[in-house]
């Protein structure tokens, strides 16, 4: 892979969490953001739906195949939304990581909601 290709790649794969929410904005029916990370956390993307990394593959089924799918985590450190975008794709979902994660996502002052726990992935699809 040279480094055009590996650039072009990642353009593909990501998408910014204002890119996000102007595509939100446009269209909502045409994404479904799912939180990934593991763990309790205090808030999340407003609209997003939590389905822990962990439990990706015993529960992809729930996800439209439809919508483009677009997973985050904690910051741009953290891989959950890496790991999890693996047996998406591999599944046949389109899917896009939201870089930076919650944190770029809390930076930025967009929308965000408290987490509820573990729910279908149905009740926001």
């Amino acid at each position: 892979m040279t480094t055009l290709d590996y650039f072009k790649a990642k353009t593909e794969a990501y998408i910014s969490p204002r890119g996000l929410m102007a595509m939100i904005e446009a269209d909502p029916d045409s994404v479904v953001l799912v939180d990934v990370r593991n763990g309790p956390k205090p808030t999340k993307v407003k609209g997003a739906v939590e389905l822990p990394e962990a439990e990706v593959i015993g529960r992809m089924h729930e996800l439209p195949k439809n919508k483009l799918v677009v997973l985050y985590c904690w910051e741009t450190w953290c891989s959950l939304a890496t790991k999890a975008a693996i047996p998406l794709l591999e599944a046949g979902f389109r899917v896009k990581e939201m870089y930076g994660g919650i944190v770029a996502w809390e930076t930025l002052r967009l929308p965000t909601e408290p987490t509820i726990g573990a729910r279908p992935v149905s009740c926001a699809c």
